[in-house]
């Protein structure tokens, strides 16, 4: 589970609602009481569920949620019910159906990928970067987790990966024993990955005692030669795949023996229809 703090639930409502609603409030609906449901009308993976519940909790009202995330719904499902205040349920409406919409887009994307990916390779892993939407971090995240992706990393911090840039600031940029032992040394509880822009980088990164070796643009082909130079060498050293790895992508990557792949494109999967009715109790 991804921890949301209350002030980024307050402020996911506070973006939208900070001085009320004016169409609300000019027609008088203050005392009534109503109902509002929201509905997924394309069905598929959905995420963002209890995100919206705390957010419509915040706004005193009382709601129900008929799934949680990571399940994959019918078209036509309904997700929530909310009820309480007229004009608290169309303080909440937009803002909530922002969020099921978009979380849902990036789970039912990531959770495609996966189904495809798992054909091929039970055991394979779908990693997803921490190149998200500028703001949108920790939906992106419960959102990926509920589609069945892990995490390849939230932060720099959290795991050691050397890239091209970090040698090019190295006095020898192409000591690929020393860089690497380097980090070994100074993170002995961590595996070193290193990112290869070609053939020849990965080679020299397998040799060198990379522990992964991230091979950045790769067509399946070089994938699938670089995987067999590994048996034959009896290395230990795992490849993974990144960039280019998408939704239509995915199935040839699968299959080339390799068992992670790295992706930032669920993060730009067009939303998922929520449908919204709200109607006097």
């Amino acid at each position: 589970m991804i921890y949301l703090s209350d002030s980024i639930i307050d402020q996911l409502l506070l973006d939208d609602i900070l001085y009320g609603d004016l169409t609300t409030r000019s027609l008088g609906l203050h005392n009534q009481r109503g109902t509002m449901t929201f509905t997924s009308t394309q069905g598929g993976c959905i995420s963002g569920i209890e995100i919206a519940l705390r957010m419509l909790k915040k706004l005193g009202l009382d709601c129900q949620g008929y799934f949680r995330d990571g399940e994959i719904v019918a078209e036509n499902s309904g997700l929530i019910k909310a009820t309480g205040a007229v004009e608290a349920l169309h303080q909440g409406w937009k803002a909530v159906q922002n969020i099921l919409e978009w979380c849902c887009g990036v789970s039912h994307y990531t959770h495609q990928m996966v189904s495809i990916l798992k054909h091929h390779q039970p055991n394979a892993q779908l990693a997803c970067t921490r190149k998200t939407v500028p703001g949108t971090k920790l939906f992106a995240l419960t959102a990926i987790l509920a589609g069945g992706a892990m995490i390849h990393r939230a932060g720099c911090a959290e795991s050691i990966l050397l890239f091209t840039n970090h040698r090019n600031c190295l006095a020898a940029p192409n000591d690929w024993h020393a860089h690497i032992n380097t980090l070994k040394i100074a993170a002995p509880e961590q595996q070193i990955i290193v990112e290869a822009d070609d053939i020849e980088q990965a080679n020299l990164a397998i040799q060198a005692g990379a522990d992964i070796v991230q091979l950045d643009k790769f067509t399946p082909q070089q994938i699938r030669q670089l995987q067999q130079d590994i048996y034959k060498q009896n290395s230990l050293c795992r490849l993974s795949a990144a960039g280019g790895i998408n939704l239509q992508t995915i199935e040839e990557y699968a299959q080339t023996g390799i068992s992670l792949f790295v992706t930032s494109a669920p993060y730009y999967a067009p939303p998922r229809d929520i449908k919204v009715k709200i109607s006097v109790a």
